[in-house]
């Protein structure tokens, strides 16, 4: 596609079954950050248009105008973002209702589903972004017992799905996602459908490789300690959080590395345990939320048991021999 465009429209989708966090988040992101894709300060890519039902000037049928044009294929190209889950609206048709919508259909006057408007717009968009762990997987809204079967995106389109450039679905998962996460994916996303770039590096579950590439722990200030075998007995200890119910040691993350907000906090850096929010188990697979389960358990006395111990002694001892010396001059 040519690079001589002079705009990119991204529509966000915020009626899916979700909290608004996700937004939130992003609102939030510095590298890049929202208003450097809104102002085009970033190389090669021209201004991106946000259309956000939370966050846009425009309400009523005057938003809904750009969806419309969209389907009509009158906002060529243009960036799907969907935040929430999806719900099954074949339960709710059963008693002649519906679970999110927006906008009314001009030539039935009922509701367009946010399902519906999935199904419209996702073959005409060059790239599709689920954002947040509702949207990519299901989320809180589709744990155990929930009512709406609520669903991630590649659930409704399939996991073959593909967009209208070729692109799988993207997944960008988290309760919320860091907010940079999503940023950069729209800058790579824009940079292939300019041409200027080549398609996102994404893994088997359609997550982009450079920020879910490594497990949390990899990037944890605390993995030191659990190295050698040192875990926390209670909150506000400094060691290990892997004994109050971490899961950082098989959650792909890049929190831990990259902050939240300009390099500054996230989960373990604040003493708080990775509760598994960027994974497809969640929120089900890890509760309850800072409780030790079986598989903390063993990791913990592997490292501790088979050389967590022995490496704090040589480690210690190589610190009186050496490190705790001053040299002599000669």
């Amino acid at each position: 596609m040519s690079s001589q465009i002079e705009k990119i429209y991204v529509l966000w989708m915020s009626t899916g079954l979700g909290c608004d966090g996700c937004s939130i988040a992003v609102t939030g992101a510095t590298n890049p950050s929202v208003e450097d894709l809104l102002a085009a300060r970033l190389p090669g890519v021209p201004p991106v248009v946000l259309v956000h039902p939370v966050l846009a000037v425009e309400a009523g049928e005057s938003l809904i105008e750009y969806y419309r044009k969209a389907e009509k294929g009158e906002l060529d190209p243009f960036v799907l973002v969907l935040e929430g889950s999806v719900p099954d609206e074949t339960i709710a048709a059963r008693t002649g209702g519906w679970w999110a919508a927006f906008g009314f259909d001009r030539a039935t006057g009922k509701p367009i589903t946010t399902t519906e408007w999935l199904k419209r717009l996702a073959p005409k968009a060059a790239a599709i972004i689920a954002i947040g762990s509702c949207a990519t997987w299901g989320g809180i809204p589709g744990a155990k017992n929930n009512p709406t079967g609520a669903m991630g995106l590649i659930d409704l389109l399939g996991k073959d799905f593909k967009s209208k450039l070729g692109l799988p679905i993207i997944n960008v998962p988290g309760c919320p996602p860091q907010g940079d996460n999503f940023t950069r994916t729209v800058a790579l996303a824009v940079l292939y459908i300019l041409g200027l770039g080549p398609a996102p590096e994404l893994d088997e579950l359609g997550r982009p490789v450079f920020a879910y590439g490594k497990t949390n722990r990899e990037g944890c200030p605390r993995a030191g300690f659990a190295e050698e075998g040192q875990f926390a007995e209670s909150f506000g200890d400094e060691k290990c959080l892997l004994s109050l119910g971490c899961w950082g040691p098989i959650v792909k993350c890049n929190v831990n590395r990259i902050g939240w907000i300009n390099g500054v906090g996230g989960v373990t850096n604040m003493g708080g345990p990775c509760i598994g929010c960027t994974m497809p188990g969640f929120p089900d697979a890890f509760s309850p939320f800072y409780t030790p389960q079986t598989t903390h358990h063993r990791i913990s006395q592997l490292m501790d048991v088979t050389f967590g111990s022995f490496k704090k002694r040589l480690r210690e001892g190589a610190i009186k021999s050496l490190s705790d010396k001053s040299p002599r001059w000669k």
